[in-house]
């Protein structure tokens, strides 16, 4: 590892940086999100134990794999951090996250109740050209068996990844996709190969594996509880900032 020393640099450099780098307000924000969070806290008595620190601290040496004292402070030096500021790091994420455990839990699941539609996923094959007559004769000669989808696919999409995968783009959200296309494919039927569909993007070809049902597992729950914890920050700090 290579040690640098925080003396290299002084505060305008640092500063001056990330104003020419145009990170500068990014920065900004998330220092005015992080006294929001603290003083929000604060007034509903919300706090962070040295127990609940500690066990973080220890999540976060096994995932790095930091076994041993001497491991944990070579990696301290390394990001040019004291204990006393890795601790700190620990309670700020731990008190955003109670924070919005406080604010949210209850109303998650009715966010995910009004926007079930939302939250349906589907497996999806497609294969996209550049041009119509390819996509249809694609078609016909998928439909007559004389190649098959991923073999065609492999050969003729437009993006090198998708060629890789045979056409396979992934389970994706309804809410991922354009509202016409997604209606068109969440009203297929798994296994069928769809007539070239017309986009920006070129002509798909679809083909759905399977749909996923949504439901409210785990990490769904934390993926709302943040976009609703993160919404009401961005709207809080909107507020202060033109109402100082």
């Amino acid at each position: 590892m290579v040690q640098l020393s925080k003396d290299l640099l002084d505060d305008e450099e640092i500063i001056g940086f990330l104003k020419r780098n145009l990170e500068f307000k990014e920065v900004y924000q998330k220092i005015l999100s992080q006294k929001v969070i603290n003083q929000v806290a604060e007034e509903r008595a919300i706090t962070v134990t040295a127990e609940e620190i500690q066990t973080q601290a220890n999540q976060e040496r096994y995932e790095k794999r930091l076994e041993k004292a001497t491991d944990t402070l070579a990696w301290l030096a390394d990001q040019m951090l004291t204990s006393d500021d890795w601790e700190a790091g620990i309670r700020e994420r731990l008190l955003s996250q109670k924070l919005a455990e406080f604010l949210f839990s209850k109303e998650v699941e009715k966010y995910f109740i009004q926007n079930r539609l939302n939250f349906e996923q589907v497996s999806l094959y497609q294969i996209i050209v550049p041009y119509e007559r390819l996509a249809r004769e694609l078609f016909y000669q998928i439909e007559e068996e004389e190649i098959s989808f991923y073999h065609a696919a492999h050969l003729y999409d437009i993006d090198p990844k998708r060629r890789e995968q045979c056409g396979y783009e992934g389970k994706l959200y309804r809410w991922g996709l354009k509202a016409d296309f997604a209606a068109i494919v969440f009203g297929s039927t798994p296994g069928e190969i769809l007539s070239p569909v017309k986009t920006d993007q070129g002509y798909h070809l679809i083909l759905v594996e399977e749909f996923i049902q949504a439901e409210l597992t785990p990490q769904r729950y934390q993926e709302i509880l943040q976009k609703l914890f993160k919404d009401w920050l961005a709207s809080e700090l909107n507020y202060r900032l033109y109402n100082a």
